[in-house]
């Protein structure tokens, strides 16, 4: 079934995201500080090849061409994030004008061109300064944390009224401060749970602060999340399905919904306790304009003995021999669907936006084109269930593309390619591939 963007509604968005760190480069060019990742990438061997995002896309310089590239594809918003070390070196204390400038130029042509900017206010890229404080673990966060957005809304709020206050916190916390395989790579359950509560917390602060100062804002903030199946009707694979859809799903959701953390079903979350304070169950709780979901793939889950505090484990696409992505994720669209319905089933949950969907795919230049069908099946397949969902009665007002450019994709390095717009990091040129093309007409 082929969509039209007109079955949507005139209201529903369409756009593109993506975040500083995997597109700017100009790592120390602008006045801007170190964060955690332009540390993390010199460290040997955490990253695929030794690679770093230093230059990447080299959006810093190029965000003129890229804008009116965009343009060009009929793309009319697009979700970006600030560098936090671009605007405050240190994290906190002075502000770097020529971080203010780069952005509000940014924000300016975009809004010349008639794209709208949907600004994501933390992308993982923590200013270094401040992880030699403690980074998330350190409770003070929540007070750099609120500082830092302040300053942004008093000098972008006159312009950008899109705000998402953090991308994925399951992610960061898990892979930045439990398996340590993302910046600042520190390890260990109690270095997770402290910065997955501060997060928590520093998720719903965000958000009060920028209503204070800018009462007509649209909030929100973004969660990853895969739908969950059990390997067997076992019960012991049920029982640790459940178990990863509270991790994986419901960790941050249900918190800032006033639920609590889901810890009926994992019980060492029990142990957030010791983090908490007076007051902090109301102070996690934040009723957000819209709720944005980041969902590429399933997980197939079976129960595993061996698996420390979860006792469960994903059976991998590749062990299931299914259809997978460069990623190595299994190609499902219909999990979008199933996320859509899970989430939109929440009491008093608000509007939902696809803020990420896309997959990577071994792409390769023949006379100066990139023909990616795959990726062009993929997102098409996923509208189809994103339609459904919406004619079912779910409250889905958008979907934005993962990615524009092809960029740099954390450990993962410049090996999975995302993009609409292929990128070839040695000379920076940039070619629409196929799928950006069809993007491009689906839109008009």
């Amino acid at each position: 079934m082929l969509l039209t963007k007109d079955a949507f509604g005139k209201d529903f968005m369409w756009g593109v995201s993506t975040a500083a760190y995997q597109i700017e480069g100009a790592h120390n060019q602008g006045g801007k500080g170190l964060s955690i990742w332009d540390i993390f990438v010199k460290k040997k061997n955490k990253i695929f090849q030794n690679q770093h995002g230093d230059t990447t896309c080299d959006f810093y310089n190029r965000y003129t061409q890229d804008l009116y590239l965009m343009y060009s594809l009929n793309i009319r918003n697009y979700r970006f994030s600030i560098s936090w070390s671009r605007i405050l070196p240190d994290g906190t204390g002075e502000i770097n004008e020529e971080g203010i400038d780069f952005y509000n130029r940014l924000i300016d042509i975009s809004l010349e061109l008639g794209i709208t900017p949907w600004v994501t206010l933390y992308h993982w890229d923590l200013p270094g300064a401040l992880e030699g404080k403690g980074g998330w673990v350190n409770r003070d966060i929540r007070e750099w944390f609120g500082n830092y957005v302040s300053i942004c809304v008093a000098h972008f709020g006159d312009r950008v009224t899109n705000w998402m206050i953090l991308n994925e916190p399951l992610v960061f916390s898990a892979a930045g401060y439990f398996l340590g395989v993302h910046a600042p790579g520190r390890k260990g359950l109690n270095n997770f749970l402290a910065a997955a509560h501060h997060a928590a917390l520093a998720q719903a602060h965000g958000a009060r602060v920028i209503k204070s100062m800018q009462t007509d804002s649209n909030v929100g903030t973004t969660f990853s999340c895969s739908h969950i199946e059990p390997f067997t009707m076992k019960e012991k694979d049920i029982l640790a399905a459940k178990r990863a859809d509270a991790l994986l799903n419901r960790l941050f959701l249900e918190p800032l919904l006033g639920l609590g953390y889901p810890t009926k079903d994992i019980k060492i979350l029990n142990r957030i306790e010791k983090y908490m304070k007076q007051n902090d169950e109301n102070d996690l709780v934040f009723n957000m304009d819209f709720i944005g979901i980041q969902n590429y793939t399933r997980e197939v889950i079976r129960y595993a003995t061996f698996v420390p505090f979860l006792q469960a484990k994903i059976v991998s696409a590749k062990e299931r021999k299914v259809e997978m992505t460069s990623m190595n994720w299994e190609i499902y669209p219909e999990s979008m669907y199933h996320m859509l319905r899970k989430y939109n089933a929440y009491p008093n949950i608000p509007p939902l936006i696809i803020t990420e969907n896309g997959a990577a795919f071994p792409d390769v230049v023949e006379s100066n084109q990139v023909d990616d069908r795959k990726r062009i099946k993929y997102l098409q397949d996923t509208i189809v269930q994103v339609s459904r969902a919406k004619q079912e009665g779910v409250k889905v007002n958008g979907y934005f593309v993962w990615t524009f450019l092809d960029n740099f994709e954390w450990a993962e390095g410049y090996h999975p390619r995302f993009g609409l717009v292929y990128v070839d990091f040695q000379t920076q040129n940039r070619i629409v591939k196929s799928s950006g093309h069809w993007y491009a007409n689906f839109l008009k």
